[in-house]
């Protein structure tokens, strides 16, 4: 038999094509991408090339651009059932709290899965797995949601729940699934491409996993001993096009394609009637012109980016101190030479959190970057739990990234000298991301935004 399965992840909530950061021999350059609607005619020429035709969402779905949050997430069912998807997993989409992502599944023709989101009872908050039934096959779908739900992210997203990373639980329900008769196992997890990696080493009897959360543009399969691994960008700009030849039960031939979500590509027309009418409240936002930038705006660098930097510039300024730190969040398309407008401000943080200060010493801002390094490069990938590096203002910083945790920071300096580690230093952030309640004393929360404080700063540093 001959399977084809389509695949989405970390679209963060991008319902219409959008620029998107692409890389040739002369540097980065812009082209436009995305879309539901274009996505959906992906899928549909995917589906008429072969009746046999799974589709799969990755996660990071209901959460990121201003009208799917405004919704928290609600505007986008009717999307998402027209596409036809079998299952999806979750990382942001837990952000409204886990009872409004249930309320969500009901709302949905297909599953959310986690075999590793437990109620505080114990018990299981998703549906582990499910089974669909393609021609002669039995095909059985395992879901892994983000392991850093209840570490990393926002009080509210763990609410009555905890994570694993579902290292222990992964051969049991494997073998469960195949026990009932599965005669293809899909793993679709969201804990990134490198703790997929090393899940897998680990496990057997898996043969396609469908990862998400890290953005990787994977434009040829890799192999972890017998499992096939995809994963497609992020923002929906790609589409993962995996083709299977299966005899026997087993896997004997397989072609792939990152196909990307472009220009030439039609819209799906019923698709693009309810994107437009989902985004007519807010064509005012796209066509307000704040500012301008000389150079392309992005998030896609680890350790620093010319999107944080002005946000950082912004927070700093609107709080009046010289260090700022935000969270190293991977979503927001890019802004591309020329005019920013209001969109493009609620696309850089659309949940606009209000800006806060807190003072800390020195040793705690060196402590707070250590962690958020270990969280970004440990050698041990279970315990990466990151976006990219903790973005920051006021600080030159050099580290080795290469040395173990606690030893990777050799010198920060402040004002042409170095941290004082028992001088106290009064800072800006955004979101508990930025400075966790862990760190610092004398919190306080200003009465100005992340976007109204970008304006204030654009007015005069276009």
């Amino acid at each position: 038999m001959e399977l084809s399965i389509g695949f989405i992840n970390d679209v963060h909530g991008y319902l219409e094509p959008h620029p998107e950061l692409f890389y040739g021999k002369d540097g980065e350059f812009i082209k436009t991408a995305g879309g539901y609607a274009k996505i959906a005619s992906v899928f549909e020429k995917i589906r008429k090339e072969n009746e046999h035709t799974l589709f799969f969402d990755g996660g990071d779905t209901f959460h990121g651009t201003l009208p799917v949050v405004a919704s928290r997430g609600e505007v986008l069912i009717p999307i998402l059932n027209k596409l036809s998807f079998s299952a999806m997993v979750g990382h942001w989409d837990f952000a409204y709290r886990p009872e409004h992502l249930l309320a969500l599944d009901k709302l949905l023709n297909y599953p959310v899965l986690g075999v590793n989101v437990y109620k505080d009872d114990g018990t299981l908050l998703l549906k582990p797995y499910s089974f669909i039934e393609v021609g002669n096959q039995k095909i059985a779908v395992i879901g892994i949601c983000a392991n850093i739900i209840d570490k990393t992210m926002p009080a509210k997203f763990k609410q009555g729940i905890y994570v694993t990373d579902g290292m222990d639980e992964i051969n049991g329900y494997v073998k469960e699934v195949k026990g009932l008769g599965a005669s293809l196992v899909i793993l679709l997890s969201h804990n990134g491409y490198p703790q997929d990696i090393e899940l897998l080493k680990s496990t057997t009897g898996i043969d396609i996993c469908l990862s998400a959360h890290t953005h990787n543009r994977i434009y040829e399969p890799v192999k972890v001993k017998d499992t096939i691994i995809i994963q497609c960008g992020c923002h929906g700009s790609f589409v993962g096009h995996l083709k299977l030849s299966i005899v026997d039960n087993k896997i004997i031939n397989y072609q792939y394609k990152l196909i990307e979500v472009n220009e030439d590509v039609a819209s799906h027309k019923p698709v693009e009637h309810i994107v437009n009418d989902i985004m007519a409240s807010y064509r005012n936002l796209q066509e307000d012109v704040v500012g301008r930038t000389n150079t392309i705006l992005h998030r896609y660098d680890a350790f620093s980016s010319s999107m944080d930097n002005l946000l950082l510039k912004a927070i700093s300024k609107a709080a009046g101190v010289n260090i700022a730190f935000s969270n190293g969040w991977r979503y927001g398309a890019p802004i591309d030479k020329g005019n920013i407008t209001m969109w493009d401000l609620y696309s850089m943080v659309p949940m606009n959190p209000i800006i806060s200060t807190v003072d800390m010493t020195g040793q705690e801002i060196i402590d707070m970057l250590e962690e958020n390094f270990e969280r970004t490069f440990s050698a041990n990938p279970m315990k990466q739990m990151g976006g990219y590096c903790k973005r920051y203002l006021g600080l030159q910083i050099k580290f080795h990234i290469e040395n173990p945790y606690g030893y990777r920071i050799e010198e920060i300096y402040y004002e042409n000298e170095h941290l004082k580690k028992q001088k106290t230093y009064k800072v800006a952030y955004i979101t508990e991301q930025g400075v966790s309640e862990k760190y610092g004393t004398n919190r306080t929360h200003l009465k100005v935004t992340a976007v109204q404080a970008l304006v204030d700063y654009l007015k005069t540093n276009s």
